[in-house]
């Protein structure tokens, strides 16, 4: 896959340093659970869950379960997580071989608290940490920019056809799209994605969908995933009190 290329952007930038930190977020940020990586070079590395509404991590068997149809397609990828909170989709995707992810994270607690993880990572600069509200932040976007995104929003908040709407321009041709959703939210996408794969819990459905590339550039495409698997801008200002926030930069290839 092509490698990322810079990302204008209104929100704040919270950049990793490329040597982890010793306790880099204080204790009155840091939330009252975590999950963990469940495997690739991070695998194990705890990921800090924090008090937030809304916030609802994907759980390890529906994580496990997507990874493992997206396997044969994250290698080099450019991953977009639209509504990161404790970032276990995209840095699950790193973990596991992806050449980027852009977290993008509104609280900005919780876009500190993924800072502080991606600076005790090795190899944490992978990860871009965007504090951002999804809907200012995605038109600001290039085209085509993204290979795979994960679209999993706060139950409550009613924000799937608004973000689908923003975010599917900047998918690549062939692009692959995660969306976790309530069972009783209907998730309607254009004629160009189809459903590749679905599943569910007791109260979530989740589902993977793949763009299909026009025959121009259908040449080349990469092996499909799973195949062996059954089935307004936002004006956020840099809080001097917290290392690594600062206004927001390209983001660097």
């Amino acid at each position: 896959m092509r490698e990322n290329g810079a990302h204008a952007s209104t929100g704040l930038l919270l950049r990793p340093m490329k040597k982890p930190a010793r306790n880099p977020l204080p204790a009155k940020l840091r939330g009252p659970g975590q999950v963990r990586v469940i495997a690739g070079r991070w695998r194990g590395s705890k990921l800090a869950v924090g008090d937030a509404p809304g916030l609802r991590p994907t759980s390890d068997r529906v994580r496990e379960t997507l990874f493992n149809w997206l396997m044969p397609v994250l290698h080099d990828a450019r991953v977009l997580d639209v509504f990161a909170g404790s970032g276990a989709l995209g840095l699950e995707a790193l973990s596991r071989g992806a050449a980027s992810a852009v977290l993008v994270e509104r609280d900005p607690r919780l876009a500190v608290s993924l800072l502080a993880t991606t600076r005790r990572l090795p190899g944490g600069e992978a990860a871009t940490v965007v504090q951002a509200d999804a809907l200012s932040w995605l038109p600001t976007q290039p085209r085509a920019g993204f290979d795979i995104a994960f679209v999993d929003p706060p139950f409550a908040s009613g924000l799937w056809e608004p973000v689908l709407a923003a975010l599917l321009p900047l998918l690549a041709e062939g692009a692959w799209l995660y969306v976790e959703a309530p069972l009783a939210e209907s998730v309607v996408l254009p004629p160009d994605w189809s459903l590749h794969r679905e599943g569910h819990t007791r109260e979530v459905r989740y589902a993977l969908y793949r763009h299909r590339a026009s025959p121009l550039t259908a040449t080349g495409a990469r092996q499909t995933p799973g195949s062996d698997t059954p089935a307004a801008v936002d004006t956020l200002r840099a809080d001097p009190e917290i290392p690594g926030l600062r206004p927001h930069e390209p983001i660097a290839p």
